[in-house]
């Protein structure tokens, strides 16, 4: 997306010794303490994920060195930006709010940057036209903020972010604004600009599937500290806490293995199709859970539990129940079937899942 690196594309590929983001960030903010390790290569993308209140925005706001740090250290391309103030630093922020010039047009917003990096007026405005072309704004180039829609305010954040060369890209909750049409599309394009993006990138993002579709690794911060860190894909099917179980939509349970059967610390025994020994998870989707308003005879399921309705809710085309009893779990059904069940809050039912449904792995 940049034309500033004229590194060989063979080194860039591989990354060259101190490239990129080696960081711990350790904030003191009374009670409360964030200590996180990050690191990427250029061209990573990395989404920092948690609940409210676990670290993730004071964590992107010290990289942009608006929180200082009270110990830890942050190196960008090899060099300390512990001490650098954030006018100083290679550094491109796109808020959730995008926080555009009411007054400026978005030529003028996206020209900001070069203009403050020392760029003439004629320079920084023929740099914002060619990033407003690369994000296919060249008809708003006139045009004030409060005349763009979502998703162009984002792809106008998004090139004034980019217009100042920046080695490290910061995006705090970069789609939170947007309705769930624009979102889509958006997102698609932000992807685009972010694969083409050949420095490091990382996002903060309540959404999971923002931060599926748009990291390359998942880092899940809690309670200020990374409770598990991979690709997508592993984080989705090895879940290690309640939070992220919640988040990929599985039902996650801790417990002792012994062969087939993983008691559970809190709770039944599970049958499972792996032999194991030892601390282990279990993981299934609630769309592997069957209920029954009578204990089924016969069934093949190897794993069955009296449970109690505790709540319903539409989750998307489908309503996922909040089972409460010998295991809570949820369980997704149609609505046909629930009608058919005549489930409501309160009601017993049997929840039944079978052995090749769940998954296992050591803890």
């Amino acid at each position: 997306m940049t034309d500033i690196d004229e590194t060989p594309a063979g080194l860039r590929d591989r990354g060259l010794p101190g490239e990129g983001l080696d960081a711990r960030l350790v904030v003191d903010r009374g009670i409360f303490r964030l200590d996180v390790a990050l690191t990427a290569a250029p061209g990573d993308v990395v989404a920092l994920l948690g609940p409210n209140g676990a670290g993730k925005t004071t964590a992107l706001r010290a990289l942009a060195g608006l929180v200082p740090l009270t110990g830890g250290h942050l190196c960008l391309d090899g060099a300390a930006l512990d001490r650098t103030p954030p006018e100083a630093r290679p550094v491109g922020v796109v808020f959730q709010d995008y926080l555009l010039f009411p007054h400026l047009s978005a030529l003028d917003n996206v020209a900001f940057g070069p203009r403050c990096r020392g760029a003439t007026k004629a320079e920084a405005r023929a740099q914002a036209a060619g990033w407003l072309a690369r994000m296919g704004l060249t008809g708003h180039a006139g045009a004030k903020p409060r005349r763009l829609s979502g998703g162009q305010a984002q792809r106008v954040a998004l090139a004034r972010a980019l217009a100042t060369r920046p080695r490290l890209l910061l995006l705090d909750e970069p789609l939170a604004a947007l309705d769930a049409r624009t979102r889509l599309e958006v997102r698609a394009q932000l992807r685009r600009h972010l694969a083409e993006f050949e420095a490091v990138a990382v996002l903060v993002t309540h959404d999971p599937l923002d931060a599926m579709v748009l990291a390359d690794r998942l880092v899940v911060v809690e309670h200020g500290r990374v409770v598990q860190e991979g690709t997508p894909s592993d984080i989705a099917r090895r879940p290690r806490t309640d939070y992220v179980a919640q988040l990929v939509g599985l039902n996650l349970y801790r417990g002792q293995a012994d062969g087939h059967t993983v008691r559970l610390e809190a709770g039944p025994a599970l049958t499972i199709t792996e032999d194991l020994s030892g601390p282990v998870f279990v993981a299934f989707p609630p769309g592997a859970v069957t209920l029954h308003r009578d204990r089924p005879t016969g069934s093949s399921a190897r794993n069955l539990w009296r449970c109690e309705v505790a709540g319903l809710e539409t989750h998307g085309d489908q309503i996922r129940a909040d089972l409460t009893g010998t295991l809570p779990l949820t369980a997704d059904l149609t609505t046909v079937a629930a009608a058919e069940l005549g489930l409501h809050p309160g009601a017993v039912v049997w929840a039944a899942v079978k052995a090749a449904q769940t998954h296992a792995y050591p803890a």
